[in-house]
């Protein structure tokens, strides 16, 4: 491929290295016929990742006239280069599902011919990367977010926040908890995706209503919770009239949640260890009264 070719058209290809979620037969085709073809590819280690780190990287996917990224679901996709800063242009990007799609299709769509598997497959063994932190974090489908807040009253571990301009945002997505998809669960618009989760709609599926149904999203938090937390705490505090009756106050406050929180438990999908990971009451009352 030329330059002036390559400057016309980018194909990028995700290794997605943290999670099993990509199918490694399609992965490792695409991948392989990308390579017989003999045209230009970038391989990129994690979408998510550079998501989540703003990687400077996403800005240059977009520079080319035509866009091909072989990844996951497109709805995800979109929204993850949103968080990230980065808009695309869906007029000339195309993102290809290695998820769900024929890798046969994805090669031809990509290509613009039919693969030409020179020799059977043979599936190599995926490297794991050195770095623990597994890109898991939510990410904001605003298309969909009505800007209620529920994920922020919801969220005890600082991962949302809220703009200048009063909009919901992902301020601090190594904070969440890996493999836990609650928030997206408590989101009325299921507007909160988790790229690597397992099952759709949260994972960047297409919504429909049975999803909804399916996954019980619609959840008042404020009739769950008893209002927000933090709120009640302060108010708690003021009243208070001496360093016994607030502790009182305080922990019976995170107990309440914590019960809440364990009753729903299996419907939320929340893992055990994120359930011995909640803050401690002097944690909860620190916050309250820092804000």
């Amino acid at each position: 491929m030329s330059v002036a070719q390559a400057s016309k058209e980018k194909i990028v290809f995700c290794n997605c290295a943290y999670t099993r979620i990509l199918p490694e037969e399609t992965k490792q085709a695409v991948l392989e016929d990308l390579k017989q073809s003999g045209v230009e590819f970038e391989q990129v280690e994690d979408l998510c990742r550079m998501a989540a780190k703003k990687d400077p990287g996403l800005n240059a996917v977009t520079e080319a006239e035509q866009v091909h990224i072989a990844a996951c679901f497109p709805r995800a996709v979109k929204w993850l280069f949103h968080a990230a800063g980065v808009k695309l242009d869906e007029n000339k990007v195309q993102v290809h599902n290695m998820r769900e799609d024929d890798p046969d299709a994805i090669s031809q769509n990509i290509l613009g011919k039919a693969p030409a598997r020179q020799q059977p497959l043979t599936l190599a063994p995926s490297s794991k990367p050195e770095d623990p932190w597994k890109p898991w974090f939510p990410v904001i489908d605003f298309d969909r977010c009505t800007n209620c807040m529920q994920c922020l009253s919801f969220c005890l571990f600082d991962v949302y926040g809220v703009s200048q301009d009063k909009q919901i945002q992902v301020q601090n997505p190594t904070k969440c908890k890996t493999d836990c998809p609650a928030c997206s669960r408590v989101c009325p618009e299921a507007a909160i995706l988790f790229p690597k989760y397992r099952a759709a709609p949260i994972n960047g599926a297409e919504v429909s209503d049975e999803d909804l149904r399916r996954e019980k999203m619609q959840v008042d938090i404020s009739s769950l919770l008893g209002g927000d937390i933090y709120a009640m705490l302060r108010d708690r505090t003021e009243r208070a009239k001496s360093r016994f009756s607030k502790e009182r106050d305080e922990e019976r406050a995170l107990k309440e949640r914590k019960r809440c929180l364990k009753k729903l438990q299996e419907g939320l999908d929340i893992p055990q260890e994120v359930m011995d990971a909640l803050p401690t009451v002097e944690a909860i009352r620190r916050k309250a009264e820092n804000s």
